[in-house]
């Protein structure tokens, strides 16, 4: 029989957490009066993970209200985030950027249960998401990438600078922790980064254009609205670094989505490209590099979702998860520009 395990012990006040979910209707309510928004204010969670994200509607308005992970950006951080979205507002480029509350500030430090999380009120990007763009589509966010770069070409934060190391050094290791070191895998990763160490330190880089990067444009952060405009927003991952590491990013994620054999696959990168170099020219030895930045950015990538597995990744990562990511994706895109073969 087991025993009734009551005790006359008084219970903790809390148990210490490493990760919350704070409260949609208590966050509408703290917006009210830090923004002056209506009483009629609604607030929901549309997104938990690496940062919380949440959608607020006033009336007519809407807004995104992110909240981030304690500990994954410093408050510096979230400042140089804020100080690029409003230079690129006032160049005109078509971004989701920050709000100040009544009292001017940008950045709001809420008292969860883990410690001190920040956040911070955006605009809502009009429109929604399009999984399937058309090639007319691709060539208007070729112009918008370029036009962000003028803006960005020669400038730095103070957050990242994506290096080598950054990108697929320690993005390895962080993978490493999650598949053994002796699969086939693991060993083809390997190779990869060898080829990935030379193709950097050979790389000219007096024909590489340097700056403010974004590191994370494909469709999940960009929203179309039926009118044609096209506003880009997430920012989370912004740093330094070449900016054709944002071109094989694109064309990376355009590549998983259409994949390579479709019809539509490379005339919608051609065109990116063409909508891209209507702005800016990219030079052949960035050209020459943009399969492997890609590669480069599956690992950097694949690290993160390690590196997060507490609070985001835990759901779906596994070893058998990253062989068939591995697999079916990261060796695929060598295959087809011969990366990392012997």
């Amino acid at each position: 029989m087991i025993e009734n395990c009551r005790t006359n012990k008084p219970p903790m006040s809390y148990f210490p957490v490493t990760n919350s979910n704070l409260s949609a209707e208590h966050i509408g309510l703290f917006l009210q009066k830090k923004y002056s928004l209506s009483k009629d204010t609604k607030c929901q969670l549309i997104k938990a993970g690496i940062n919380d994200t949440y959608l607020v509607s006033d009336t007519s308005d809407k807004f995104i209200f992110r909240v981030y992970s304690l500990n994954w950006r410093a408050k510096t951080e979230i400042e140089e985030e804020i100080k690029l979205l409003n230079l690129l507002k006032e160049n005109g480029i078509s971004i989701s950027y920050p709000l100040c509350d009544t009292e001017q500030n940008y950045i709001q430090t809420l008292p969860a249960p883990e410690g001190d999380r920040f956040a911070v009120l955006f605009t809502f990007a009009p429109g929604e998401k399009q999984h399937l763009i058309s090639k007319e589509t691709h060539f208007k966010i070729g112009q918008l990438m370029a036009k962000f770069h003028q803006v960005t070409q020669n400038l730095k934060l103070e957050r990242v600078h994506y290096t080598p190391e950054i990108i697929f050094v320690d993005s390895l290791k962080k993978i490493s922790e999650f598949l053994k070191s002796d699969t086939e895998e693991m060993t083809f990763m390997r190779s990869v980064q060898t080829e990935l160490i030379k193709e950097f330190a050979n790389a000219d880089s007096t024909q590489i254009r340097r700056g403010i990067v974004h590191l994370d444009i494909w469709f999940d952060n960009l929203n179309l609205s039926n009118d044609g405009q096209i506003t880009l927003f997430d920012f989370d991952f912004c740093g330094n670094g070449w900016l054709c590491l944002d071109i094989a990013y694109y064309i990376l994620q355009l590549h998983n989505i259409e994949k390579y054999e479709a019809k539509d696959y490379q005339p919608k990168v051609d065109s990116f490209m063409e909508g891209y170099e209507s702005v800016l020219s990219i030079s052949k030895e960035e050209k020459r590099l943009i399969p492997m930045l890609g590669i480069s950015l599956y690992f950097f990538y694949l690290g993160i979702q390690c590196q997060r597995y507490e609070n985001w990744s835990n759901s779906f990562l596994s070893e058998n998860y990253l062989k068939r990511y591995i697999n079916g994706l990261v060796k695929r895109y060598c295959d087809i520009y011969k990366i990392g073969i012997s």
